[in-house]
């Protein structure tokens, strides 16, 4: 079933943010955050891509956007990560590329490139970090800022490339045990605190488990490369790992069951963690990209059990009203669109006796984001005129208007923009 007023609201949203140079938004937009796939430029372009790619809207719009992007050089190398620099404009490019080659195929060899010698880079300090015994940085695994970010890039221009399967290796080395200071540790074990800093506390770290920063992000990676059939040693004995991580550190809630967003060295020692008050269920951390990523490990383990057991997860953790009043704003990156996205994709995948229940969440999660009666324009005006949120990607405009796209139409996207967030 569609959902018309979404989609109203998505192309009002579209519509005032047609042109770079009218757009009525802070300039910080297009000059500090032009690099930054989360907040600038390249997240708005997305939007007019996967509209375009849809037949909802007029490639001129992408276009403008990318160009605008690129009106100067963009950072590469050691400064840039999948959602900052020439990453994230390739991702961007890639996109549209899909649908429109012509255009940009010669930037994309060029970024491509530029991309195989950052991962080489990256694999190499990896190695010598491990050669040295000590434990890894969030930065250089997770999604946003590391190689599981770009494994989700490479994924997609080419499933099979000697590149990904070099950085799959390295994603199985880091699901193997590590003895650090006397103590048993996963391999993904890291001495900082979340935000990737040392942090009083957490002393002695902790092993993150989300999708944007954590090891989520590497069990959603793998599971995907399984399924694209690229597979290298140890490939399903690593998804296993993850899992059984999960299994033993899930928490039970009224209706189902949770994860935390990480655990400490305290936590560790003892075998149990902390009871904490309901958490919203987002993309970033929580139960909702945890239960997709674990579909997808299932999936390709033939797991049925663990498979339903995930979606079910999903499910309580959308109808909870406990965890969606955790949940407190409509971006992609912890809010209402964003879980409304993730359902439509878990639901696309899900096994018959759950798929139903899915799909049945998202009408409430769209209406959290569409209050049904309000008028569209005043809607978007407000997302895209919020100076907090932004009109990005991330937690912005842009953002919000995409994750309607695919629930409200009840399909899935066409130009691939949510691979960087390792849904699909």
């Amino acid at each position: 079933m569609t959902d018309p007023h979404a989609l109203k609201i998505a192309d009002a949203v579209a519509d005032l943010l047609a042109d770079p140079d009218t757009v009525p938004v802070s300039p910080r937009t297009t000059t500090t955050d032009r690099q930054q796939l989360a907040y600038g430029p390249l997240g708005i372009a997305l939007l007019h891509i996967e509209r375009a790619a849809a037949g909802l809207g007029p490639w001129q719009r992408a276009h403008a956007w990318l160009a605008a992007a690129s009106r100067e050089p963009f950072t590469s190398g050691p400064d840039s990560h999948p959602f900052y620099g020439a990453p994230a404009l390739a991702h961007a490019v890639a996109c549209a590329a899909e649908h429109q080659p012509g255009p940009y195929q010669r930037a994309l060899l060029h970024l491509n490139a530029q991309i195989d010698r950052d991962v080489h880079r990256r694999l190499d300090a990896a190695q010598r970090r491990v050669d040295a015994g000590a434990l890894p940085e969030l930065g250089e695994f997770d999604v946003i800022r590391g190689l599981a970010g770009y494994g989700a890039y490479l994924l997609h221009r080419d499933p099979l490339s000697p590149t990904l399967n070099r950085l799959l290796h390295y994603c199985v080395r880091l699901t193997e045990p590590v003895s650090h200071n006397g103590e048993t540790l996963p391999g993904w074990w890291t001495s900082s605190g979340p935000s990737g800093r040392p942090d009083e506390r957490f002393p002695g770290g902790h092993a993150n488990s989300g999708m944007a920063h954590g090891i989520g992000g590497v069990l959603a990676l793998l599971a995907l490369a399984a399924r694209h059939c690229n597979t290298v040693g140890g490939h399903r004995e690593a998804i296993r790992t993850i899992l059984a991580w999960l299994d033993r550190w899930q928490q039970g809630t009224s209706p189902g069951v949770a994860w935390p967003y990480w655990i400490t060295r305290a936590e560790l020692r003892e075998g149990c963690s902390a009871p904490s008050a309901p958490r919203r269920p987002s993309w970033c951390y929580g139960t909702a990209s945890l239960a997709r990523a674990q579909q997808l490990a299932a999936i390709v383990l033939g797991d049925t059990r663990q498979q339903v057991a995930a979606e079910t997860a999903l499910v309580a953790a959308l109808t909870d009203s406990a965890q969606l009043k955790a949940t407190t704003d409509n971006g992609l990156c912890h809010g209402f669109a964003g879980l409304a996205h993730v359902a439509a994709r878990t639901a696309a995948d899900a096994h018959p006796s759950t798929a139903g229940q899915l799909r049945a969440a998202i009408p409430g999660l769209l209406a959290a984001v569409c209050p049904p009666g309000t008028a569209p324009a005043t809607v978007a005006k407000a997302l895209v005129q919020d100076e907090k949120a932004g009109p990005g990607f991330l937690d912005g405009a842009a953002g919000v208007a995409l994750t309607l796209i695919a629930p409200a139409t009840v399909s899935s996207p066409l130009s691939t923009w949510d691979s960087c967030l390792l849904l699909a």
